[in-house]
């Protein structure tokens, strides 16, 4: 059985603080002492203010940080983010204004060291700092993910693939969100994180986990030591069944979700939250696949009045499908994989995932 803890909070510092303190003394907190090397990995996708809900809250964080340092131990606070710099990300988040005065260290991910994760994927380069922490403290932000679904606990961990090997990883994975959760689950298991708390304070639904997504508030924390058991929490708080969410469905499948899950505290019931609809990939004979990803399956889109042709979504893309002419980006759809990394990287919230219209009919005639 695992405890996953449910508390009410607010972004209010002297309220939030008490909470962030007793979730952590209940998750094992007591582990963390003079000696130990904490790492405190937020999720720092890109660069954005607090009340877009595109990162962890500064505040989330800041209590995090001062617990460890109230236990005498060494606070460092890493992330390898999707798009922008480290330091324009803590800069614009106001986690640096935050924690001034805090003896913390901020460190982007750089280096990295080969962990087995055994088959299909054999090896994978992780972060150094993040694999050689004593503790480990993983604070995802309660988002939706045009790929996955939700990124929560298990995803947030993906971030400890530095810079490009991402995208690398994305474009191995290809087309298939199952292989892609196998590796995401994968990388969780080689971090091991000690402690998650999801905040879910203020959340994003629709479109995310970028800037295309909408804030939306739900006024929670939910920690727990096992990062799948908190996603299993947030799945049952928003009304959709477990497995939906791809990773908790690969922890299922391989005896990695505890069987039973004890919630301490109030789980609040967030109903219409806002999920991005996910569709098949490809389906039928391989022959007709090409058709089917040029005319029949979501895709990204973009809309032309929100573009600012900045490069990032270009620059980004795994599979290399994207190219500008003039004053327009396109797409080439034979070769988009569907990981929607343009999405989560553009810093304008012009990119989104959409369904062709001959799309849409088809699945209908199909059900009938």
């Amino acid at each position: 059985m695992a405890l996953v803890i449910v508390r009410k909070a607010t972004y209010n510092y002297p309220a939030l603080r008490p909470v962030i303190f007793e979730l952590m003394d209940m998750l094992g907190g007591g582990r963390i002492r003079s000696s130990t090397r904490v790492l405190i990995k937020p999720n720092l996708l890109a660069p954005a203010p607090p009340e877009k809900a595109v990162v962890t809250h500064p505040h989330v964080v800041r209590a995090v940080a001062e617990y460890v340092l109230e236990k005498g131990a060494t606070a460092q606070i890493s992330d390898s983010p999707a798009v922008g710099s480290f330091e324009k990300i803590l800069k614009e988040s106001g986690i640096r204004d935050a924690l001034a005065g805090l003896p913390v260290l901020f460190r982007e991910f750089d280096e990295s060291v080969p962990v087995s994760i055994n088959k299909p994927f054999e090896k994978v380069e992780i972060a150094a700092d993040a694999v050689n922490s004593h503790v480990l403290i993983n604070l995802p932000k309660l988002k939706t993910h045009t790929q996955m679904l939700l990124t929560l606990g298990v995803k947030n961990l993906f971030g400890c693939i530095v810079g490009l090997r991402k995208p690398e990883w994305h474009l191995r994975a290809g087309v298939d969100r199952e292989m892609f959760a196998r590796l995401l689950v994968k990388v969780c298991q080689a971090v091991k994180p000690s402690i998650t708390i999801i905040d879910g304070i203020l959340a994003m639904e629709g479109q995310g986990p970028g800037k295309g997504g909408t804030p939306r508030h739900a006024g929670v924390l939910l920690g727990s030591e096992n990062p799948a058991a908190a996603d299993m929490a947030v799945c049952r708080m928003l009304g959709i069944p477990a497995d939906r969410l791809l990773t908790n469905k690969i922890c299922m499948e391989q005896g990695l979700s505890p069987e039973d899950i004890r919630i301490d505290g109030d789980l609040p019931a967030v109903g219409d939250f806002r999920l991005p609809d996910i569709t098949p990939v490809v389906f039928g004979p391989r022959l007709v696949h090409g058709f089917l990803r040029r005319h029949l399956v979501q895709r990204p889109e973009c809309d032309e009045s929100l573009c600012k042709l900045c490069s990032e979504c270009w620059k980004y893309c795994p599979a290399q499908a994207i190219t500008h002419r003039g004053t327009k980006i396109h797409f080439d759809y034979d070769r988009c994989i569907r990981c929607y990394c343009c999405i989560e990287v553009c810093p304008h919230g012009a990119l989104s995932a959409r369904e062709t219209v001959t799309g849409k009919v088809s699945r209908k005639l199909l059900r009938l």
